[in-house]
């Protein structure tokens, strides 16, 4: 069964088509990375699903709601997180999940119970009266998954989330992330990390607005010919482009070593 089913999606913006006739299924209940360079079309892709923008063209249908005709079905099902952690910063952290809580319109004994779960699944134990702008980077973003998972979504839709972390702060963040798909929620994940892409359980690429392909890591790795993810991504943007990535990062290792 698929959460997400995408079939001919496109975009247009006037004359600009930042969208082009892509179509990709997303398992229910699997951890799946949408990967492309910035102004690839990830971001916009997101936007249609989550209804805030309306396709050009195609279908695209959440947990079997279309995007077009119920838009109110769909934002219901979807936690949404951006890259840009959409919290109140003079609010305390128990004062920005009370916000959202009431946003999505929960009653006083569904916001404690969910605002216990998250505390705990978070780690926030302590800070829930710490004012969100004193926070680190890491710890904000513990709070913005929360905010985004506090009216049980189905689906939770990351957009770039660990761009602005530590390496620690990442890792824990994807430790929750398994531990919510372990759950039965289903996650779709835009990042630039490509050993976050490489853990994910499918991916799909897409550039200059085309999706390039879909598969397991393994799958597309094992399809290239190449190393890891990474050679991957830029297998596509060489094929595309039709000009070579001058040098790997193992060959700037070894130009190193031979100026020594």
């Amino acid at each position: 069964m698929n959460a997400i089913e995408i079939k001919g999606l496109t975009k247009r913006f006037g004359s600009f088509t930042a969208v082009d006739n892509i179509s990709f299924n997303v398992p229910t209940g699997k951890v799946y990375g949408f990967i492309g360079p910035n102004g690839s079309g990830k971001s916009t892709v997101i936007k249609m699903l989550c209804g805030v923008l309306t396709p050009t063209s195609g279908t695209a249908y959440v947990l079997g709601n279309d995007v077009r005709k119920s838009k109110a079905e769909v934002k219901a099902k979807i936690g949404y997180m951006s890259q840009k952690f959409s919290l109140y910063e003079d609010l305390t952290v128990d004062e920005n999940l009370n916000f959202y809580a009431g946003i999505y319109g929960l009653n006083k004994k569904e916001r404690d119970e969910r605002k216990k779960y998250i505390v705990s699944m978070a780690g926030l134990n302590g800070r829930e009266h710490n004012i969100t702008g004193n926070l680190s980077g890491g710890w904000k973003q513990r709070l913005a998954l929360g905010c985004a998972l506090i009216h049980r979504p189905e689906i939770l839709i990351l957009d770039e989330p660990t761009s602005a972390v530590d390496p620690v702060s990442r890792r824990i963040f994807w430790e929750m992330i398994f531990t919510l798909a372990k759950e039965g929620i289903t996650v779709l994940v835009t990042t630039h990390y490509m050993d976050e892409a490489a853990s994910c359980d499918m991916l799909a690429f897409i550039f200059n607005s085309k999706l390039m392909a879909t598969g397991t890591p393994k799958e597309l790795i094992e399809r290239e010919g190449v190393k890891n993810v990474e050679d991957v991504f830029i297998r596509y943007v060489e094929r595309t482009t039709n000009e070579k990535v001058e040098n790997s990062f193992e060959e700037l290792k070894k130009m190193i070593g031979k100026g020594e």
